[in-house]
């Protein structure tokens, strides 16, 4: 299906550049060592205590070391926990509501890290979910925070207004034309960051980029935000033109480029997690330039979360081995990118 579907163009309008955006809080109570320094005792204290504070707000809660290491897999995918507790650490816990647009990780990094989820640019928005949380948690715990300083928290990087706001980019485009460095490279020097999908220590696989603020200290959060917010549309207008540029002087590649991914993704028998963001990437890439009709924008990408290992392997209902993972993600791509639009011509013509 064309951009020229209405729910098509409006979807691609809203996320063809921006998927989606996060504000993150970073908090530690008072008089209590930080997590990492924290006897076994008094981080289940502090998980008792954040499991009391946010159960109004968030009732969905699980303490972390006694989920399954594919449920935990599946979490770190969707953006709700850090890879720092892939492992589930001791006392760590979850507390999130039902549409799994806030939560609070316990005893990460620092004893909590509220955040709020939002699709596309909503940064506005994820900021006053967060602020809202925050507030209602503030009044049953005491949080550690200095006149001076502000808040404090593990990482001296947090230390002030303890947010990370960040937003999720795919800037195919610009990495094609070698343009993502130095774009990167700039924004390293006014304070913010780039990062892979999945934050600190991740690759930037299937082009997609993590770009947050450094700067927390003597910094108010509304500032933060605004700040982010017009940079995020500035990369946005260097993707967009971008886009145009390998539509008008290297069409020939691209639609080579991107019939390839099709191809593979509507051929192949095995796929790492890998290969099928970066072939997903590529395909994502082409519908934006009208070049790829077959797939929806809002399909492709939810195949770039169904294609991981946890996601796949939940949907299965069953822990997987690498190859076995590999066959059947490429089964399940086959089946959604490979499928023919056109069975009632194909009737016609046997006729």
């Amino acid at each position: 299906m064309s951009a020229r579907d209405p729910a098509e163009a409006a979807y691609q309008e809203a996320y063809g550049i921006t998927l989606s955006s996060r504000v993150r809080l970073a908090r530690n109570l008072r008089g209590v060592p930080f997590p990492d320094k924290a006897g076994p005792a008094v981080r289940a204290d502090v998980r008792r205590r954040v499991q009391e504070a946010a159960r109004a707000e968030l009732p969905l809660q699980e303490t972390l070391a006694d989920s399954p290491p594919l449920r935990r897999q599946e979490l770190f995918e969707d953006h709700l926990i850090s890879r720092h507790l892939l492992d589930g650490r001791p006392e760590s816990a979850l507390c999130m509501d039902a549409e799994r647009r806030r939560a609070v990780m316990v005893n990460e990094e620092d004893h909590l890290r509220i955040q709020a989820l939002r699709e596309g640019l909503a940064l506005r928005e994820a900021w006053a979910a967060a602020d809202a949380l925050d507030d209602a948690l503030e009044r049953t715990l005491d949080y550690a925070f200095c006149s001076t300083l502000g808040y404090l928290t593990s990482c001296p990087t947090n230390v002030g207004t303890g947010m990370r706001a960040s937003v999720l980019m795919h800037l195919p485009a610009l990495v094609i034309l070698g343009e993502m460095e130095p774009i990167a490279n700039g924004l390293g020097k006014i304070g913010l960051t780039v990062r892979g999908r999945w934050g600190e220590g991740t690759a930037a696989l299937g082009h997609m980029f993590q770009v947050s603020n450094q700067l927390t200290l003597g910094m108010a959060e509304a500032r933060i935000v605004a700040d982010l917010e017009e940079i995020v549309k500035e990369i946005a207008g260097h993707e967009r033109n971008a886009r145009e540029r390998l539509k008008r002087e290297r069409r020939m590649a691209t639609e080579d480029l991107v019939a390839r991914a099709e191809g593979i993704l509507a051929s192949a028998r095995l796929m790492t997690a890998q290969e099928a963001l970066e072939r997903l990437s590529e395909l994502r890439l082409g519908i934006a330039l009208g070049l790829a009709k077959r797939i929806e924008m809002r399909q492709v990408d939810r195949l770039l979360l169904e294609a991981q290992p946890g996601h796949l392997q939940a949907a299965a209902g069953r822990a997987m081995d690498a190859a076995e993972r590999d066959a059947e993600r490429a089964r399940r791509l086959r089946e959604a990118v490979g499928r023919r639009p056109a069975k009632r011509n194909q009737r016609k013509e046997a006729e």
